[in-house]
Parts: C-alpha cells; structure tokens; sequence
C-alpha cells in the first residue's frame, strides 16, 4: 500500500502531466526581426493572432520547451493549467515520452515544432551543429531542422560553388547581399513537399512561403544578412562568438544540383516523408484521413493541415479541423483518426535502434 509520501508524489504527477492529447493555443512571440504572420493567422482562425497584429509575429512555437535567445520565458508553451510544459515534462518524463525515449534521452523532447510565415524573403544564415554548439557555446543541440511546405515559393539552400571562410566573411562585413544570395541553388517548393536543412547549410526561405517546420531544441542562427529587417546583425548575427569564429560552422563546399534534390521529397505519405538524414534528428509524418487512420502511441505534435477529423485516445475524443495543433504524449496510448483530413505528426528521433546496439 502506497504511503503519505508516495501518495503526495503520485499526485503532483498526474496534475503535472495531462494524461490525453492536448489542443494548444496559438504561441506567437511578438517582435520578431522579419514580417510574417498573416498566414498563420489564417490558419488558425481564433486561435491564432488577429491579423491586424501579426506583422511581426511570423512564428508559431508549438509545444516548445525551448526559449527565444536572450529570453527566460518567450517562446516556452504554458499548459491549459498554467504549467510550462518545460516543468511537466521534467516532472514526468516517461509519461510524456514512453520509456525507450526517457531511458535514453531523459526529459529532452529532441524537438521543437513551429508554423513559420515570411512576408518578406528571409535572411541567408545557417545553424550550427551539436559539436560545434556544444564545443563553443555549451548548448546540448545544434539545429538541424526541416519543413513541410502549406504554401510554395522560392527557397535557397546550399553553395552552388566552393568559398572559403575569409570569402565569407568579406561578404558579411560588406553586406553584399546580392552577391551572397546569387551562391545559392533556388528551387520552387509547392504544397505537399518537404525540405531538409542539415546544420551548417546556408538557406534563405522566400517571401510569402508558409510551412512546419520541425527543428534541433535550440534557437541558434549564424546571420549573413541584416540589411531590411530589424536585427543589428553585426551584434546579433554571429551568437556572441564574433563571425570569424561563427562563420567556421557553415558549410564552405558546393553542393551538386542532385545533392539539392535529394533534400526535397514531394507528395510524400507514411510515418517518415522527410529525406535521408533527417530521422537522425526528428520525424515528419503525412497522413491522408479518408474513413480512419490509427497511429501508435508517441510523443508528438499533431497538426491538422485541411479538412476535419475526430482524434481517439484512451484518454478520450477531440475533434479537429484545420489549423488546429495537438499535443499528444505517450501515456495517451495508441491514436485513432476518424473523418477526412490532411494531418502531420512531428516526432522526436526513434530511441529504439541504439537502444537495440547498446543490447
């Protein structure tokens, strides 16, 4: 029989941890240094910023337990209760996560999920890897990161030639933006593709594109360009390391046309429809609600893309529509999707093959 103490404990545990999926409100910092946001207001109807105050609010940070840089709070989800997500997460990891992923990575969700919407062409930089993040800046993640396309448009990514770091970086002091922007392979993403990013890889997403984007746990950015935004890159852009440092976490050789391609799959269905590489860091699935789908129990965010669906748990019903965003965790046992609807599940790295090498 469980004592006074243990009862407390179970009790602090099932206030901190929600035991089904949970539909979360629009997490927009406001601010921020590019336009955007009218897309995602869209998107999410009433649950989203008005669109007469979205200017600035391009990002949607969806079940984050990851700050902006430089701030304690702005950016973190704060449960239905007023509970970070961040705090129920470290109360009860396994609840949230299944036991593969706490044994092996403890209360890191690995992820952070976002809707991003540019209403101008977004600044060229890359991110860092975990090595170089860890070995100068202590951070436990670089930021890979990769995108699901709602709206195309423009994107650029990877060197078409080889430079060198002190090319670089003459690009940067001088702001050279043309000359920065024309390095870059330009490819036209429509809806339905998704696109991977690998730390280090210069991109730029264009004006008016509205994706997920499912990324490392980390606010890291390496910026090349300032000019129209409101950011003072020369302070800012380069995370406190200056750029002669920074600039070595970018990738300096050129990418083939087929290495481009092969970052982007289109009209991709199943569990994983990222490109080779990605499952390293984080998993996008695609799903096509026609009748009912079922999924098995997982950490997750949810997002319906189109249409109308009832998700099933063994915690219960909710009914979805498009825009809204769902945060599943492990406890909530096995999904069932009812109706039709166009979902992505985004989800953490797959515990189970190193767990299986370590055996």
């Amino acid at each position: 029989m469980a004592g006074a103490g243990q009862t407390e404990a179970m009790s602090e545990r099932r206030i901190a941890s929600p035991p089904g999926p949970i539909r979360l409100e629009a997490n927009q910092p406001p601010g921020r240094f590019y336009r955007g946001g009218a897309r995602i207001a869209a998107f999410r109807g009433s649950a989203g910023v008005a669109a007469s105050a979205a200017e600035r609010c391009p990002e949607d940070w969806v079940g984050s337990t990851t700050a902006l840089a430089g701030e304690e709070r702005l950016g973190l989800t704060v449960l239905p209760d007023g509970l970070l997500l961040r705090d129920a997460i470290a109360r009860d990891p396994e609840h949230w996560f299944g036991p593969e992923h706490a044994r092996r990575f403890g209360g890191d969700t690995r992820i952070l999920v976002k809707l991003l919407h540019t209403a101008q062409r977004l600044l060229v930089h890359a991110h860092p890897s975990g090595a170089f993040a860890g070995m100068h800046l202590g951070r436990a993640h670089g930021k890979a990161e990769a995108w699901y396309i709602l709206n195309g448009g423009a994107i650029h990514l990877g060197l078409r030639r080889e430079v060198t770091v002190d090319e670089l970086l003459a690009l940067v002091e001088g702001q050279r933006t043309e000359e920065l922007l024309a390095l870059l392979h330009r490819r036209e993403v429509r809806p339905g593709d998704a696109v991977y990013v690998p730390p280090g890889l210069l991109h730029s997403i264009g004006e008016d594109v509205f994706l997920i984007e499912v990324q490392e746990p980390e606010d890291l950015s390496i910026v090349l360009e300032w000019q129209g935004f409101e950011l003072d890159g020369a302070v800012d852009g380069h995370l406190g390391l200056g750029f002669a440092t920074a600039l070595a976490a970018v990738e300096t050789r050129a990418r083939t046309d087929a290495e481009i391609d092969a970052l982007i799959t289109s009209g991709a269905r199943g569990p994983s429809v990222l490109p080779a590489g990605a499952e390293e860091f984080f998993r996008l699935g695609r799903y096509g609600v026609q009748g009912q789908v079922d999924m098995a129990a997982g950490f997750g965010i949810l997002i319906v893309t189109e249409g109308a669906a009832r998700l099933d748990s063994d915690s219960g019903s909710l009914q979805l529509s498009r825009g809204d965003t769902v945060l599943v965790p492990f406890a909530a046992g096995p999904l069932t999707l009812t109706g039709h609807a166009e979902v992505v599940f985004c989800r953490p790295p797959d515990p189970s093959p190193a767990e299986t090498q370590e055996d």
